[in-house]
């Protein structure tokens, strides 16, 4: 067995790495992505475009107005006194906010009275509207703070002191900066793991199939389970390469920290890889060319995605999407990579996720070898 085990192996490397550019596309785009996607997934909007409408033109005003600028969330694009101007700026995705200030703005603040401020914004991208609308509430909560102060301090300065206030002093745990990259960059390792195990093990037996090799390779003495192991143990390998590839470039690049346990993330690594290479395999038995390969995979891989958990929370997806994002392999996974990398976490608080990863794999690589034997017959 061990013999025509190892001439299976030999020649599945050998069919894949013979090629430069194949040996290039294994190990060089997942370095890239990485690099790429490391910067580009992120929660933090900056330098919104922004344009200021001041009819007040006061001290005050323009007081505010410089607090914007300053902030490094928003880019002031125009100054006008035309508000229609606003409509066409918005219209044609020149700005995403308008700032009004209407007249009256200090003369209600020196009268004590609420000024108003008007935030007017393109709520297509729903998503940047709201933190945008919430920087400028944050922004307006200071400035009509230190304003208060600043003329109870002159008017009186007594009645300062007698003044209740709240402080809210942050805490924050296992991300003191709450840097949105720490959060995502274990998240991209997931996604790209998934995508290059999942695709190339895909392709394995509907490329034979296609091709017209998989009988041939039957008629001789190896077995279906020989079969099967050739063809998934050169794509586990080189997945744990791409492995180790994403997660240097993770902690070493982008200065993640790895709080936690080597020997805990390996073994989460490996049980998602085990899924990842049931899922492909299961793919590609049901699969008669490599372009219906493709498509199911990625008829797979968004929605894996999307039910991770790795850009929104699946706690505020509806429950019945919440039951089925637990057959979701990427889940757990990210779950581990988070907890090893940013709180330190080890096998007795992640345990319940590597049980999953391990029932899903058994079941999916149980499913995907009777799946190919059934199509052999």
């Amino acid at each position: 067995m061990w013999a025509r085990l190892r001439q299976m192996l030999i020649k599945e490397f050998i069919q894949v790495l013979r090629d430069k550019r194949t040996r290039f596309v294994l190990f060089g785009p997942p370095i890239i992505q990485m690099l790429i996607f490391g910067y580009a997934a992120t929660l933090e909007i900056k330098h919104v475009s922004t344009a200021i409408v001041d009819y007040d033109n006061t001290h005050e005003s323009r007081d505010f107005i410089a607090r914007l600028e300053g902030s490094p969330y928003f880019e002031i694009a125009v100054r006008t006194l035309d508000r229609n101007a606003i409509r066409r700026m918005i219209d044609r995705g020149d700005v995403v906010l308008a700032i009004q200030i209407n007249r009256g703005f200090a003369q209600d603040l020196q009268k004590g009275q609420t000024a108003s401020v008007q935030a007017i914004v393109d709520a297509s991208n729903s998503n940047t509207a709201l933190i945008a609308v919430g920087y400028v509430n944050q922004i307006a909560s200071r400035f009509a703070k230190e304003y208060q102060a600043e003329l109870l301090n002159r008017t009186s300065p007594a009645s300062l002191t007698q003044m209740p206030n709240i402080t809210v002093e942050r805490r924050p745990w296992f991300n003191p900066d709450m840097s949105s990259q720490w959060f995502f960059v274990p998240g991209v390792m997931g996604n790209l793991m998934l995508v290059i195990v999942l695709l190339l093990t895909a392709f394995a037996i509907v490329r034979e199939r296609e091709i017209g090799t998989l009988e041939q390779i039957m008629v001789t003495p190896i077995s279906q389970v020989e079969f099967v192991l050739g063809k998934t143990i050169p794509f586990f390998l080189i997945g744990l390469i791409d492995a180790v590839l994403i997660t240097a470039v993770g902690t070493l690049w982008f200065q993640v920290p790895l709080r936690g346990s080597l020997l805990v993330l390996a073994a989460g690594t490996v049980l998602f890889l085990l899924c990842c290479l049931g899922i492909g395999l299961l793919i590609s038995t049901m699969c008669s060319t490599q372009q219906q390969a493709m498509v199911s995979a990625f008829f797979f891989l968004m929605p894996a995605i999307i039910f991770s958990g790795f850009s929104s929370p699946i706690a505020s997806m509806p429950t019945w999407l919440q039951t089925i994002s637990y057959v979701d392999p990427l889940r757990y996974f990210l779950v581990i990579l988070r907890s090893v990398y940013l709180k330190g976490t080890g096998f007795d608080l992640l345990w319940p996720q590597m049980a999953a990863l391990a029932t899903l794999s058994l079941v999916i690589l149980g499913t995907a070898v009777l799946r190919f034997s059934k199509s052999l017959d």
